[in-house]
Formats: structure tokens, C-alpha cells, sequence
């Protein structure tokens, strides 16, 4: 393990540290880097990639091939002058293992504690039965009740049970248990689009969060984005004959439009990976095979790895024969 590499130490006052990963709808992982580019947040530290990322495959450009770069996970900082917290932006464009995922999150504490972070912030995607052209609400989830009731005065909606899947989940749960106050902001997305990128969902937290740091944001590019993305998904629904509803879409639209979109959207590269990586895990020990599937399920893309999931049951009864 070589540790967290810092390229300098900023001295920050009682800062909040914010966390995003790639994910549904792209929510955290978008707010996250469009925070960073809005404030002009300044890099300051990185954690080596080789400890908690390995190569897949190759890229071809021009029919030549390339090995890609491993994944970046690096540390920003930005000083708030008009309050009495600085902020700290960790972001990664891909999420690492399972089974390394709480030594990774590991390393990320270990700097909020050196920072004297004195609270830890997440942002996640909320999958909702709403049509893409409504505002989406922000909910909200925490480590302790105290933080609640802080919460609850910005008009948000407390998600009162459920669960918060991946790391932008899983580290405030591991954060509490190191002593870290933290909540996580989750934007609602349609359930038919949580394979597109959803700027909406992430201007809508990040409002939230800009009101609870007291952070002054120009909104502008993210509204445009909103529209194109908007128009994207009209021509789709268009294409489809399925049409903007006046209300949230029923189920069967939903469904139709969720199986079109399987075919016609791109999952994120790093969900892509993830669900290679637990092929690779199934073929190897098959009681993975669960959590494949459940992935596959999450992702709307059984249908797509169905030969490929069942092939794997197909080899273990070969191997047992």
C-alpha cells in the first residue's frame, strides 16, 4: 500500500468533506465534478490507483490497440471565506472492488481525520415513478438523528428506510463508525432513465448543498444540459410512440421504455466494469452469482448478459459432471 500521495497540505478550517463515485443517473459522480469546476477547486492529493484498480481490457483507436489508464481518485480543496468551513471534494471516476472497497475507503478517512474534516457529505440518485420533465426532489438519509433535524429545514425528504447502494453509500457507513457526522443527498431520477446522465438531479442536490455550505453557484451550464438531455429523451419517447405523460408514467410504460433504453443507452464504464469484474468473480466461486444478478437487475440489463449469466451455471454442471 503506498498510501495517500499529497501534492500539498492546504491548512483548512473544520472542513466538510464531500465523496462521489459514478452511479445511476451519473448524479454524484456530475455534481461532484461540476462543483470542482464551478469553484475552481485546487487538487492537493490522490490515492495511487495500482493498490485498488486492475486492467480489463484494451481500448482500439484506429484499429490500433491502447491500454487504458487506471482510474483517478483525487482530492480537491476550495476556502470558503464567508463561513467557518473550507470543503474538500474526493472523486473518483470508478468505483474499485467490493472486496477492496473498505481498505479504499479506508484511505479517504485516514485523510479526513489528518484534515480534521468535521463532516463527511455524499450525494446518490433516488429512482422515483416521476416523468423527466419534473423538478426532482432531494431526500435525504444520515448518521445520527441530530443531523436530521439540521437537515429537515431545507425542505428535503427524509428517505425513512431503504438503502443506499454503492460507495457513495457504503463510506458514510463506514464513516460513522470511525466517529464522522455525514448525510447523504439523493436527487430523484425517472426509473426509466437511470442509465442516462441526469444533470437535473445533480443541479437539484447540489442546491441543497450550496444553501446548507452557504457556497454561491451560477447554475447556468447545468440548466443547459438539463434541456439537451430533456430533448434527448423526448425524441426517444417519440421514437418509442410512448409520448410525454401529464403525470408520472404508469408501469407498463415504464417497462417498455426501461427495455428500449437497455438497448438504446450505454451504461456508465464503470458499472460496465463492475458487472465484468463479478463475471469473472461468478466463474470462480458461483455463489456470486447473486449478487451478479442482483447488479444486472439494478442496471436493467439482465436481458442483455442473459447467455453469459446462464452460461456460468452451465459450466459449473459441466465441471461437477
Amino acid at each position: 500500500m503506498e498510501g495517500i500521495a499529497y501534492h500539498k497540505k492546504p491548512r483548512l478550517k473544520s472542513p466538510y468533506l464531500i465523496v462521489a463515485w459514478p452511479g445511476m443517473g451519473e448524479v454524484a459522480f456530475k455534481a461532484a465534478m461540476y462543483l470542482i469546476d464551478t469553484l475552481k477547486a485546487e487538487e492537493f492529493a490522490s490515492i495511487p490507483p495500482a493498490d485498488f484498480f486492475y486492467l480489463t481490457d484494451v481500448v482500439v483507436q484506429r484499429g490500433v490497440f491502447e491500454l487504458p489508464e487506471l482510474p483517478f481518485s483525487k482530492f480537491y480543496f476550495w476556502k470558503n471565506k464567508d463561513t467557518a468551513h473550507d470543503i474538500i471534494i474526493f472523486v473518483s471516476n470508478a468505483q474499485p472492488d467490493l472486496a477492496k472497497a473498505q481498505e479504499y475507503c479506508k484511505e479517504i478517512l485516514l485523510l479526513a481525520k489528518a484534515m480534521k474534516v468535521e463532516r463527511v457529505v455524499s450525494f446518490a440518485a433516488m429512482p422515483q415513478a416521476i416523468d423527466h420533465t419534473q423538478s426532482p426532489q432531494v431526500w435525504y438519509a444520515s448518521s445520527s438523528e441530530q443531523v436530521n433535524t439540521f437537515l429537515k429545514k431545507y425542505n428535503l425528504q427524509l428517505l425513512p428506510e431503504g438503502q443506499v447502494s454503492g460507495l457513495n453509500g457504503l463510506f458514510l457507513g463506514l464513516a460513522k463508525k470511525e466517529g464522522f457526522e455525514g448525510f447523504c443527498l439523493l436527487g430523484e431520477i425517472p426509473l426509466y432513465t437511470i442509465q442516462i446522465e441526469n444533470p437535473k438531479a445533480s443541479r437539484a442536490v447540489l442546491e441543497v448543498f450550496s444553501a446548507i455550505a452557504r457556497i454561491p453557484m451560477d447554475f447556468t451550464e447545468l440548466t443547459g444540459q438539463e434541456h439537451l438531455i430533456e430533448n434527448q429523451i423526448n425524441n426517444l419517447l417519440e421514437y418509442l410512440k410512448v409520448g410525454p405523460a401529464p403525470g408520472p408514467i404508469g408501469e407498463e410504460e415504464i417497462e417498455k421504455i426501461k427495455k428500449s433504453l437497455s438497448q438504446l443507452t450505454r451504461l456508465p464504464s464503470s458499472i460496465k466494469e463492475k458487472i465484468d469484474k463479478l463475471f469473472i468473480q461468478a466463474r470462480q466461486d458461483i455463489s456470486k452469482a447473486n449478487e451478479l444478478k442482483s447488479e444486472l437487475d439494478k442496471w436493467n440489463v439482465y436481458k442483455e448478459y442473459e447467455d453469459r449469466f446462464l452460461d456460468l451455471f452451465k459450466k459449473k454442471k459441466e465441471k461437477n459432471n
